[in-house]
């Protein structure tokens, strides 16, 4: 791993920290998991995701893909398979 892709690598694990415990356990474990084996624009998604309030990613978790923005299905579809 690059240098470079290290410290992208540590910033987005700062950034799975959220509020709630449960979206912490579940975003680390996909980044640590899929992230890099996600497509880049699926990897830039995912950035963009964590950039979401903690209630809207729980809530997307949680409910059908209908809810979901459509920028975000295909990733929280992933999310959910790795739980």
């Amino acid at each position: 791993m690059s240098r470079s892709s290290f410290r992208e690598k540590e910033r987005l694990q700062w950034q799975c920290r959220r509020g709630m415990l449960e979206l912490d356990c579940l975003l680390r474990r996909f980044l640590d998991e899929q992230y890099e084996l996600l497509s880049e624009e699926l990897q830039a998604r995912f950035r963009r995701l964590l950039r979401e309030a903690d209630p809207h990613i729980y809530q997307w978790l949680l409910t059908a893909p209908e809810e979901v923005p459509e920028q975000y299905v295909e990733l929280i579809r992933a999310i959910r398979a790795e739980t």
